[in-house]
């Protein structure tokens, strides 16, 4: 069996002319242009160029970008004044704070500091709630964004889900619990494991569906995928090669995990270019929830 690569860049591409063609309907017919309010904290190479393709793709929807730099020495206390100004902001309809935060700063608290309206990020204890209760999408709240375009690429593949049977490898707040709860509204069995979970490889080995969220390079092995499973890779890792250079690759060993999955994840390539372009929903559908409109299900 050889796998078929799942073109997250093409995915996310038509999702955010869609999110565009919306945006100008609801200026259009509203006045209202979504804005997108990105803070980051510091100076960190890699979250300055998540900041950077954030901002790119706002403006490239017609929303308004505000793009915010913090030093890296920011009080906690200063952040959170600066989340509460951008809450009072009728401009701003969506906010995230790029993470990691300084170790000065409790990420926690920020986050839950956002107004569960403006939390485009879909972290916010509220917004995790009502993940969790089923009472979510596009009328009631906002979905974390890795986990939702990691949905939308399976649902690509496979349109209906139900009874199949799901890992999830990772159990992080980010991606891990929220992925097992929409994966769940979709009428999955699903398994959440970790590094503690016993025997790992054969719990894998079941999945007809696996999502990889370890932030270990290469972690699933081919003799880890179940023939002909769905593999979701949602991990980055950098390697140092022998000459120096590095390479970018996923939590899965992806030479050997195509020659047993259905369709699996290219890294990069894969949910990377769908969680921007699900910021860019989670965006407008803020903005339409804000001014009490009927959000568009897209």
């Amino acid at each position: 069996m050889s796998a078929s690569i799942i073109d997250g860049k093409a995915v996310a591409a038509g999702l955010r002319a869609r999110v565009a063609q919306a945006g100008a309907k609801l200026k259009a017919a509203h006045g209202i242009v979504p804005g997108l309010a990105v803070v980051l904290v510091g100076d960190d190479p890699a979250s300055a160029i998540y900041v950077k393709s954030k901002g790119a793709a706002a403006k490239e929807a017609g929303f308004h970008a505000f793009d915010i730099r913090q030093p890296a020495n920011m009080s906690e206390k200063a952040l959170l004044a600066q989340v509460a100004e951008l809450n009072a902001d009728a401009a701003v309809h969506g906010i995230l704070v790029q993470m990691p935060l300084p170790k000065q700063i409790d990420s926690q608290r920020v986050i839950s500091a956002i107004d569960p309206l403006k939390d485009v990020d879909g972290l916010h204890p509220m917004n995790a709630g009502r993940l969790l209760s089923g009472v979510y999408g596009a009328k009631h709240g906002l979905v974390a964004c890795t986990p939702l375009g990691a949905l939308m690429l399976i649902k690509h593949v496979q349109p209906d889900l139900a009874g199949m049977d799901a890992v999830v490898l990772g159990r992080s707040n980010l991606v891990g619990k929220p992925m097992a709860q929409l994966l769940l509204q979709e009428n999955c069995t699903v398994t959440i494991a970790h590094s503690r979970t016993r025997d790992l490889p054969k719990l894998c080995a079941r999945a007809d569906i696996l999502v990889a969220a370890t932030g270990r390079a290469e972690m699933v092995k081919g003799d880890w995928i179940k023939p002909g499973a769905i593999v979701i890779d949602v991990g980055i890792n950098r390697l140092s090669l022998p000459d120096g250079k590095n390479k970018l690759v996923g939590d899965v060993a992806f030479a050997e995990a195509c020659l047993k999955a259905r369709a699996i994840t290219p890294v990069p390539g894969g949910v990377g270019p769908m969680t921007i372009a699900c910021l860019m929903r989670n965006t407008l559908i803020a903005a339409c929830l804000q001014a009490g409109l009927a959000a568009p299900e897209i």
